[in-house]
């Protein structure tokens, strides 16, 4: 065996369980595992731990896409269940307009502008296409 498989043959055995998510017990070790990697690596591309951060991240993405599909539903629908399990009124969401406007939205009769698709993903931390 070549010098540079022992070597791979050495630290494969520590990583290579990251590479393959078979169950809800390696989803959780590789979520705890990319967890530590973005407190040490953050954003830093020139981190020499960077590019396993990125595959781990994708193989977990995976995993999610086929294990916790997200069903498609309006920016309406996303609204009111952020409103309910935030326990919200729409005289919580001024940043909307006034309660009947919010109310409007709510039921349909008035759709989420651009602004409001924004003030939205700012006030709950997520993304605007969650809106969309």
């Amino acid at each position: 065996m070549s010098v540079i498989a022992k070597e791979i043959q050495t630290h494969w055995r520590v990583v290579q369980p990251l590479f393959s998510i078979r169950n809800e017990k390696e989803y959780d070790k590789a979520v705890a595992t990319l967890n530590e990697l973005i407190d040490e690596v953050g954003t830093n591309e020139k981190h020499p731990l960077y590019e396993l951060l990125d595959t781990l991240g994708t193989i977990i993405h995976a995993y999610e896409e086929k294990h916790y599909p997200i069903p498609d539903c309006s920016g309406i629908e996303v609204l009111k269940y952020l409103m309910k399990e935030h326990q919200l009124e729409p005289s919580d969401l001024p940043e909307l307009g006034t309660p009947d406007i919010v109310q409007a939205i709510i039921e349909g009769d008035s759709d989420l502008t651009v602004k409001n698709i924004h003030a939205l993903a700012a006030r709950f931390q997520i993304a605007p296409a969650v809106f969309v």
